[in-house]
C-alpha cells in the first residue's frame, strides 16, 4: 500500500539492529560525533560538583527546547522564576517543568534496571504537561502546515497500536546486539521512530528530546544528561522536519542520520567549551568573592550562584546558609564588589551573576 499522509501511519515498520549503514558518509560524521562525545564525556568525569552545573545546562536545554514548540521565555523570566515559587509566569513554568521532566525519567529509568520503557515516556510527558496524559486512544490526530493546513503526516491510530509500536521501540532501545550500530546510531534511529509514533496528544517533541538525554546516559556515553540539542534542532528547524519526512516517505534514513549525527557532534563541542568557560569564570569569582567576603566566604554560597543566577536573600536563609540580616549582608559586598548585579523587581531585590548569563547566552 501506497504511504498516504492524510492516513494513520499504521504501517510503520518496527526498527531493527539487523541493518547495513555503513554509508562513507555516515562513517565520517560519525567518527568525528564519538570524538566530540567522548571528549565532553571525560571532562564531565572530572567534575568535582557535577550536579552544580547540571541544573545550569538544563534549564538551557528546557528553554530551547519549548521554544521549539513556540513556549517562549526569557532567560531573565526563567531564572527568576526558578527560584519564585509563587511565579505568574506561564511560558517560564512550562520550562520548569520540562526541566523537572528531564530528572523525573533519569530518576526512573535508574529505578527500573536502567531500561527505557513506555511508562518512562508516560511518566515524562505527565511531569511536562503536569496532567494525567496517557497514550492516544482516539483518532483525529494529525501534523498540518502551519500556514496552509495541509496536512503533513498522520501518526499511528490508536491505544493498542501504539503500545505495540512503543514496546517493539522498548525493545529496540534497550536490546544489547554487540553486532548493531553504534549507539549513536541507535540513538538518532530512536528518536525518529519516537517521533513517527507520535504517543500522545501533546508533548511528543519535548519528550523526543528528553530521551536523547537519558538514553547517551543508559549507554554510559555521558555520565549525566548534560548534551541538548534542540538549540541544533531550533536552528536546522526545517531541515530536521524535511528529513523526518524524507525516512517516512522513503525510508531515506542516510540524509536523517548524517544531519542529527552532525548536530551530536556540533553540540558536544559547543558543550564542552562552555562547561570550560564556565569552570574558568568560577575560578575568577571565587577569588573575588574572598577578597570581597573576607574570613566570611562560604564556598556554598559560590556555588549556589552558578546553580541559580539569580539569588535573593530570603533563598540564602532558605539554604541555610546564614540568617537574614548576614545574607543580606553578604548580597551586598558581592554587588559591591561588581560580583553579582543588584536588580529590584516590585519589592524584591534580585543579585544577578550577569557574567554566568552572558556565558549562557553566548
Amino acid at each position: 500500500m501506497a504511504y498516504n499522509p492524510t492516513e494513520p501511519f499504521n504501517e510503520l515498520p518496527n526498527l531493527s539492529t539487523k541493518v547495513d549503514l555503513n554509508d562513507a558518509r555516515i562513517i565520517q560524521v560519525l567518527i568525528q560525533a564519538a570524538r566530540n562525545l567522548g571528549e565532553l564525556n571525560g571532562l564531565c568525569a572530572t567534575l568535582p560538583d557535577p550536579m552544580l552545573l547540571l541544573n545550569t545546562l538544563v534549564l538551557q536545554e528546557s528553554r530551547d527546547s519549548s521554544a521549539i514548540e513556540n513556549i517562549v521565555t526569557t532567560q531573565d523570566e526563567l531564572f527568576r522564576a526558578s527560584i519564585d515559587e509563587l511565579s505568574e509566569n506561564s511560558a517560564a513554568k512550562e520550562v520548569l517543568n520540562y526541566r523537572e521532566a528531564m530528572y523525573t525519567g533519569l530518576a526512573r529509568m535508574q529505578s527500573q534496571r536502567n531500561l527505557i520503557v513506555t511508562n518512562t515516556m508516560i511518566e515524562v510527558v505527565q511531569t511536562i504537561k503536569q496532567n494525567r496524559s496517557a497514550i492516544r486512544n482516539a483518532p483525529g490526530t494529525a501534523l498540518r502546515n502551519a500556514q496552509n493546513g495541509e496536512i503533513l503526516y498522520t501518526p499511528p491510530c490508536c491505544e493498542d497500536i501504539i503500545r505495540e509500536k512503543l514496546s517493539a521501540l522498548e525493545q529496540f532501545i534497550n536490546e544489547n546486539d554487540p553486532s548493531g550500530p553504534d549507539p549513536l546510531i541507535k540513538l538518532v534511529m530512536m528518536h525518529y521512530q519516537f517521533e513517527a509514533i507520535y504517543p500522545f496528544f501533546d508533548g511528543n517533541g519535548r519528550t523526543g528530546r528528553i530521551l536523547i538525554g537519558l538514553y547517551l546516559v543508559q549507554q554510559r556515553l555521558l555520565p549525566h544528561p548534560v548534551l541538548y540539542l534542540s538549540r541544533y534542532m531550533n536552528y536546522y528547524r526545517s531541515d530536521y522536519y524535511r528529513l523526518l519526512r524524507t525516512v517516512t516517505e522513503h525510508q531515506n534514513w542516510t540524509e536523517w542520520i548524517v544531519f542529527m549525527l552532525k548536530g551530536i557532534a556540533e553540540t558536544a563541542q559547543l558543550t564542552t567549551s562552555k562547561i570550560r568557560r564556565i569552570l574558568d569564570l568560577m575560578t575568577v569569582l571565587e577569588r573575588e568573592a574572598r577578597q570581597a567576603l573576607g574570613a566570611s566566604y562560604n564556598p556554598d554560597l559560590l556555588r549556589l550562584m552558578f546553580m541559580l543566577p539569580y539569588l535573593k536573600i530570603e533563598l540564602i536563609e532558605k539554604r541555610g546558609l546564614a540568617h537574614r540580616q548576614t545574607s543580606s549582608a553578604y548580597l551586598k559586598k558581592l554587588a559591591g564588589a561588581g560580583i553579582l548585579i543588584p536588580n529590584k523587581i516590585g519589592r524584591t531585590t534580585y543579585y544577578i551573576n550577569q557574567k554566568l548569563l552572558d556565558l549562557l547566552a553566548d
